[in-house]
């Protein structure tokens, strides 16, 4: 649990959501509207498509959720219970997303023209950029460290409303600022995102190459020696 982390394992999780909400930013704009780290959205948007018969669209959506479920996978095969395997899976991460950033030529997607075709040449870079997404939320899998969703907002959210509650009952008053900071993170990460993207476009990605390569190499360093 985020309350169980130390104060630097928190500030490795902030820096997380940071990157998650920044690649989750471009994609949100290079994608027509879909996310790659916010699969709830997905799952919504993919329902509401398929109710209305386009099946290109759902079947889009669907293909994105599908490449954050391997991600999670492949990052829990990294994964070691006891040792700390979170710079070796940031590293994958940034590969990943490096493909993803040299794959994305196509042209962003108009999200009020949602096209078979259009959707289909974005469908390498959203695979690739949901894949690693769902790694991300398994950098703290090992160790013997309880997991949670570094991009699960949502229930980030749910932790801030019943801490708040529980402080005025005479609980513990700070805990809820830990998954504010989460929330917090995710929220400037996709505001650099899509400024960034506003600016130069697809290459936008290439910053978060480098700054999952640089958290790899914090957690790496950080990491406790055998004596």
């Amino acid at each position: 649990m985020v309350r169980s982390l130390t104060r630097f394992r928190l500030a490795i999780a902030v820096a997380l959501a940071i990157l998650a909400g920044y690649i989750d930013g471009i994609a949100f704009v290079y994608l027509g509207g879909y996310f790659v780290s916010f699969m709830s959205g997905n799952t919504t948007q993919s329902g509401v498509e398929l109710a209305g018969g386009d099946l290109a669209a759902a079947g889009f959506g669907f293909l994105v959720i599908l490449g954050f479920v391997l991600g999670v996978m492949g990052g829990t095969i990294v994964s070691s219970p006891g040792r700390d395997r979170g710079g070796i899976i940031l590293v994958g991460v940034a590969g990943v997303i490096a493909i993803g950033a040299l794959l994305s030529g196509a042209p962003p997607v108009d999200p009020n023209a949602l096209t078979g075709a259009a959707l289909m040449g974005v469908a390498p870079t959203a695979v690739c950029l949901s894949f690693a997404m769902g790694a991300v939320n398994t950098v703290f899998s090992g160790r013997g460290e309880p997991s949670f969703g570094i991009t699960y907002m949502t229930g980030a959210l749910v932790k801030i409303g019943e801490g708040i509650v529980g402080a005025f009952r005479g609980g513990d008053r700070t805990s809820w600022l830990r998954y504010l900071a989460l929330w917090l993170g995710i929220a400037v990460g996709a505001v650099g995102g899509a400024a960034v993207y506003a600016t130069v476009g697809s290459p936008a990605l290439w910053v978060g190459v480098i700054a999952a390569v640089v958290l790899a190499g914090i957690l790496v360093a950080a990491r406790p020696r055998p004596a």
